[in-house]
């Protein structure tokens, strides 16, 4: 499985994965026993899981179950319960009662795989894939070493794993001065908590619990702490099990079939349902600032329905311009510090501008993945991990689908279904149930039943209705 290969060299691996993040990294997992050679490839010099949010005593938002491989084997050494028994934690986890493990256990646990699969490499910059010019059914990725080297593998198959970018609202691109996305929270953290004034700016988790952290430190002497979302209200993520239940690969099927308008309102309906917030954490957040106004006013403000149209930075401070969607008004406020907490979105990378012409694309711009997650036009030899939110809906960013996800790709990479996948979990149809379909265009109605016939059952049900 290791050592890097010229683009004339005989040996072919099975898979070239680019990006080392959960997904391919569960991946890697999942191909680990199998007759596979396979290499992926990453920027990072080892497994890092958000880094900059690694917050003390912060949770995943999903149980534990939702690990690198369980959903799609249980019985895998390389679960997060293999995990915690390697490690000394099981009981310890087990008398906890909890099903969401720290984030920075999920972290641990991660780095844990990712150090017993030898089919990792760090320090390589994927700087271009191509189609092997000796071999038009191989691709060759090309990678930068941090040395300056050069390496080239070829492969049959090539996974797309580079996982998504932190996003700045076009009104603050630009901007001077020392903003801070929240993927870079923890560096900045001291720094925000010695400013006299700090917005957050965000919707979701990430907001909330850059908020709850700043929190800590206002009262007197602290910074006055203002959190400004556009949202109209603190929305909680949406988890109950009905719900749920569209994490499945029968809501996945039904979404992808759908037309590509359709599909992009429904993301942005659903933002709720995999972008809010922990209600744990709404509630925590209310607790401490009703604890903190017991001793008087609490230097904060919390503004929803709140738009920021654009900003300034005078080398001392911002002065954001916001609109009130409700009321139509707008109105100025000033900040020493600002934490973007803006989310991340999915690109595509560079790396693949080389074979465009091989791949799929829907008339924005963006890749059309089939529902096997490949997007060669059907040859099914490159595939996407979590870059198909667009075209597959929640199951793309969740956790807890990327064994699923792993499983199709790998029963394409193996012309078998190694590990067996779910094709019905749901209780509930979320099209016209099978048999019930509508009828052709042009197709003449069947005539309606006699008045009589329609009246007994109502009849009948009368009579059941008074017992």
């Amino acid at each position: 499985m290791s050592g890097a290969a010229s683009p004339t060299d005989a040996r072919v691996h099975d898979v070239v994965g680019v990006g080392i993040g959960p997904f391919n990294l569960g991946l890697a997992a999942l191909a680990a026993p199998l007759d596979l050679d396979t290499v992926f490839l990453d920027t990072a010099p080892e497994f890092r899981w958000h880094p900059g949010m690694m917050l003390e005593g912060a949770t995943t938002q999903v149980p534990f179950l939702a690990d690198l491989v369980t959903m799609a084997d249980p019985t895998s050494p390389y679960s997060f319960l293999a995990w915690l028994k390697a490690t000394g934690r099981l009981y310890a986890f087990y008398i906890r009662e909890s099903f969401y493990p720290l984030r920075a256990e999920y972290d641990a646990y991660c780095r844990w795989v990712a150090a017993q699969l030898p089919a990792l490499r760090w320090g390589r910059t994927v700087t271009s894939v191509e189609v092997d010019p000796h071999d038009d059914d191989l691709y060759v990725v090309h990678a930068r070493t941090t040395d300056g080297g050069v390496e080239s593998y070829r492969t049959r198959h090539v996974v797309l794993g580079v996982g998504t970018q932190p996003v700045v609202p076009a009104a603050l691109r630009g901007l001077g001065g020392p903003v801070v996305h929240s993927s870079d929270y923890l560096p900045q953290r001291d720094r925000l908590r010695a400013a006299a004034s700090v917005t957050v700016v965000g919707s979701g988790q990430s907001a909330a619990e850059v908020y709850r952290d700043l929190l800590e430190s206002t009262g007197p002497g602290g910074p006055r702490l203002d959190w400004v979302t556009r949202s109209p209200r603190f929305f909680p993520m949406e988890y109950t099990k009905l719900t749920l239940e569209m994490t499945s690969p029968e809501y996945t099927d039904h979404f992808h079939a759908l037309p590509v308008d359709v599909r992009d309102r429904l993301a942005r309906e659903q933002r709720g349902l995999s972008k809010g917030i922990s209600a744990g954490l709404v509630d925590d957040i209310y607790d401490a600032l009703y604890r903190r106004s017991a001793a008087g006013p609490v230097p904060t403000t919390l503004l929803t329905d709140t738009e920021v149209l654009g900003a300034s930075w005078d080398g001392a401070r911002y002065t954001l311009r916001l609109r009130h969607a409700q009321l139509g008004t707008e109105h100025e406020r000033t900040t020493e510090a600002l934490v973007l907490a803006t989310g991340y979105a999915a690109q595509v990378p560079d790396v693949v501008l080389g074979i465009a012409h091989r791949l799929a694309w829907d008339e924005r711009g963006r890749l059309d993945v089939a529902r096997d997650y490949s997007v060669d036009g059907g040859r099914g030899r490159v595939f996407v991990q979590n870059g198909e939110e667009h075209t597959h809906g929640l199951t793309a960013p969740d956790l807890g689908f990327g064994p699923w996800r792993s499983s199709a790709i790998l029963a394409a990479v193996c012309g078998r279904e190694v590990y067996p996948r779910e094709r019905r979990i749901a209780f509930q149809e979320f099209g016209v149930p099978t048999g019930h379909e509508p009828p052709p265009a042009g197709t003449v109605p069947a005539p309606a039943a006699p008045a009589a016939t329609l009246a007994a059952p109502a009849a009948a049900l009368a009579d059941e209705g008074g017992r």
